[in-house]
């Protein structure tokens, strides 16, 4: 395996080991609410990754029913906003950020 092969294999799980993350941060920054399929829009744009419909739509169920997102139908599609709860994990996560970087770090047992 190449190591640009290697890279987009792991670009990719990063991808979609922290889709839920992702979400919350699309979803901070949006204005209005956003669907499934403008989440795999933007990660496609922006990421160059193809996430399958069943791993973003199980991620944004699983987010509704534990609170971080609330659902709606909005005509024939449903659209989703952030809750409180989901507003402030995305703050604990931008504060922390830091600390997120170190544990990547020490994961690849940089100095």
């Amino acid at each position: 395996m190449s190591t640009e092969e290697f890279l987009k294999i792991l670009h990719e799980r990063i991808i979609v080991e922290l889709l839920d993350m992702l979400i919350l941060g699309i979803l901070s920054k949006s204005r209005f609410p956003i669907s499934g399929y403008d989440v795999i829009s933007y990660v496609n744009k922006e990421f160059g990754v193809l996430i399958s419909s069943g791993t973003v739509y199980c991620l944004i169920y699983r987010m509704e029913r534990e609170g971080f997102i609330h659902g709606f139908w909005k005509g024939r599609k449903r659209g989703y906003t952030l809750t409180e709860r989901g507003k402030e994990t995305i703050k604990v996560l931008l504060d922390e950020r830091n600390e997120i970087i170190n544990l990547i770090e020490k994961l690849l047992m940089k100095d």
